[in-house]
């Protein structure tokens, strides 16, 4: 460390008058500066604050006045993507932010990592399986943790240990090598994904029509059967209704009745075939069963809007917990299960 009486403000570089600065204000104010900065330039502002050695008042005050007067003569302000979203996260929400932070970043702003956390596991476990499982393990280590464990479960059993072998081993791992990773996801990876996974319109209209109330959506599909039966047609059987939950297994309809209120539940079975009645109360209690035969009873007629938004939003939440991977809905036709 250099010992002598620093007296020469010329001699002090960007990086010093930095260091310089951050011991000036305190230490509270210090670590707030500290938060706001990456971890190479926390690094370069700590090598020198050890190296400073001992700095005069003279050249303290010096850095102060040029401080305060380059900030008052040019009114100059950083103007960056981390400040943008900083102060976007104060007046909306990081799922909004993160929208407009990625139209404005463009295709390259976020992370391959990010880009990862929204690629369904099933997709991602079909192309990590065919890669080195070196490969696999520096991928599942930056990516969340439930996402990897979704992705892990899903990859061959035996290739799935060997992935785990070497996270184990793992330890930090080269820039040089992640880079590598990146390229490779980002050039093969994504740009196949980009290709093939435009929906199908089908689907799409499928979903919008599931969100219709009862009405509109019939309305909608008798005009499509006169203009276009095949499509029509197509749209129903990738149509999940709430009269598809009558396919569950009973693990993921106890899984469901314990996610919805019981009240929704009555109001939307009072709108449901018989079957789908029996179905439900067969996987209750005989007293829980009874209690809500007995409800259903006692509300008396109730309005085709109040049920169609109870089975709605019962078939949003099952659609949710299938997504989660907590239960399984098979599709309209019930000839194969799928996970939506």
């Amino acid at each position: 460390m250099n010992m002598r009486l620093r007296e020469d403000y010329r001699s002090l570089t960007g990086p010093d008058k930095a260091a310089l600065m951050m011991m000036s204000v305190g230490e509270e104010n210090a670590a707030r500066m500290f938060a706001l900065m990456d971890d190479e330039e926390i690094k370069e502002i700590s090598q020198a604050m050890a190296n400073l050695g001992t700095v005069s008042s003279n050249i303290v005050e010096r850095l102060f006045s040029e401080f305060a007067e380059q900030i008052s003569v040019t009114g100059s302000l950083v103007g960056n993507y981390d400040n943008t979203e900083r102060l976007l996260m104060k007046v909306m929400s990081r799922d909004r932010v993160d929208q407009i932070m990625e139209e404005i970043r463009g295709p390259a702003g976020r992370t391959m990592w990010d880009k990862l956390g929204n690629v369904n596991e099933q997709v991602l476990a079909n192309y990590l399986k065919n890669e080195y499982p070196q490969t696999v393990a520096v991928v599942l280590s930056k990516i969340k943790p439930d996402h990897a464990s979704r992705v892990l479960a899903l990859l061959p059993e035996g290739f799935a240990m060997e992935v785990i072998m070497r996270m184990l081993r793992m330890e930090a791992v080269q820039k040089e090598v992640l880079d590598d990773v990146e390229r490779t996801l980002r050039n093969e990876f994504m740009s196949n994904l980009a290709r093939t996974s435009r929906r199908d319109a089908h689907e799409l209209m499928a979903e919008i029509f599931n969100s219709l109330d009862r009405q509109t959506e019939t309305r909608f599909l008798t005009s499509l059967e006169e203009r276009n039966r095949s499509s029509a047609e197509r749209i129903k059987q990738l149509m999940f209704t709430f009269e598809d939950l009558g396919k569950l297994d009973p693990g993921s309809v106890q899984t469901l009745m314990r996610a919805i209120d019981k009240d929704k539940l009555s109001i939307a079975l009072k709108g449901a075939s018989e079957a789908l009645r029996n179905f439900f109360f067969s996987n209750m209690s005989e007293r829980a069963a009874k209690i809500m035969r007995e409800d259903m009873q006692a509300m008396g007629p109730v309005r085709l809007r109040d049920v169609d938004e109870g089975q709605n939003e019962i078939v949003q939440i099952a659609k949710e917990l299938s997504e989660r991977g907590e239960i399984i809905v098979a599709d309209s036709k019930g000839e194969d299960e799928l996970v939506y």
